[in-house]
């Protein structure tokens, strides 16, 4: 395995991602968006999610494909952005087509980030104009760290952030990865820079500084308070998957997030994984190729958490400080 071209989930064809945030509120939303629908699943293993249209990804349900998949900060209020999303992709003339009109299906989850230092004493819910900007802002090339969703996170004692990472397969499948990170856990060792998902670092994409030491039996003291959390996720592929295989993929992918977060998934975190495949690309061997897209998108996603906390910039007003100002 290898990374692919520009290490971000875009490598899998046909998939675009726009970021939107704002600075003065700090908060953001992140869209994923195909050049066609793309069949989609979902799994849950925070203890708090927030999530819009998940249950119809279900395998058993009508729909098996999506439009646009989106991750935004905001809490409860931060849902609103897939609405924006989908009045745009509607004016396109996307979405399911239902007698004379379509819907747009666009399924999202929020993290949040109310608490930030920003100012969050809006008139009006700005969340649906975020979405509509980052739906504008699509394209195979996006920034990391503090935009998009990723603009107003944290983890436990520094900013979090957007982060993405993909793998080309030797079967030559592509899998990628989008996250915004924002968790109750840590994701670097003990007080040093090193990060938990160093093991599966790449071609120093998050600094080189390998595994530092740690005690196995300290227990976790979050600065944070409960409840102030959530990690989301995106994990893609150009691989031909049912409803019940992304399903499983998105399942398979929070190994990742465990090598990446300590802890995670815990009560107060909403952790959630997407899936996206857009069948472009038969498994080879259908059996085995599963369980290494399983593998390949845990390591994806792991790398991807520790990029976005890696990369994310210093604002006025922070709460907490970046990576690069604690330990560059």
């Amino acid at each position: 395995m290898r990374p692919g071209p520009k290490n971000l989930i875009t490598d899998v064809a046909g998939l675009r991602v726009g970021n939107a945030q704002d600075d003065v509120i700090k908060t953001g939303a992140t869209v994923l968006v195909g050049d066609a629908p793309f069949t989609a699943g979902v799994h849950i293993m925070g203890g708090a999610p927030g999530t819009r249209e998940t249950a119809l990804l279900a395998p058993d349900k009508l729909v098996q494909q999506v439009d646009a998949l989106v991750l935004s900060g905001g809490s409860a209020f931060g849902l609103d952005a897939a609405s924006g999303v989908a009045d745009a992709l509607r004016t396109q003339g996307r979405g399911f087509q239902v007698g004379d009109q379509r819907v747009p299906i666009v399924p999202g989850a929020i993290l949040f980030d109310l608490l930030n230092g920003g100012d969050k004493g809006w008139a009006e819910n700005p969340y649906k104009a975020l979405g509509r900007v980052a739906l504008d802002a699509a394209s195979e090339d996006f920034d990391l760290g503090s935009f998009g969703a990723g603009t107003g996170a944290t983890v436990d004692g520094l900013k979090g952030g957007l982060g993405s990472a993909s793998l080309v397969l030797d079967n030559g499948i592509t899998i990628g990865a989008l996250v915004a990170v924002n968790a109750l856990g840590a994701v670097t060792i003990g007080d040093g820079p090193s990060f938990w998902a160093a093991p599966w670092e790449m071609g120093g994409e998050f600094g080189d500084r390998g595994m530092g030491k740690h005690d196995p039996c300290a227990e976790p003291r979050p600065e944070a308070r409960l409840g102030e959390n959530t990690t989301i996720a995106i994990i893609a592929t150009d691989a031909n998957l049912t409803q019940a295989q992304a399903t499983r993929l998105a399942n398979a992918a929070h190994d990742g997030m465990a090598r990446a977060i300590h802890p995670s998934h815990t009560p107060f975190d909403g952790d959630l994984v997407f899936a996206a495949a857009t069948g472009v690309k038969s498994l080879p061997d259908p059996g085995f190729d599963a369980l290494r897209l399983g593998h390949a998108a845990a390591t994806c996603l792991a790398r991807a958490i520790a990029r976005g906390v890696y990369a994310a910039t210093s604002a006025e007003q922070d709460t907490l400080p970046t990576w690069a100002e604690k330990f560059s």
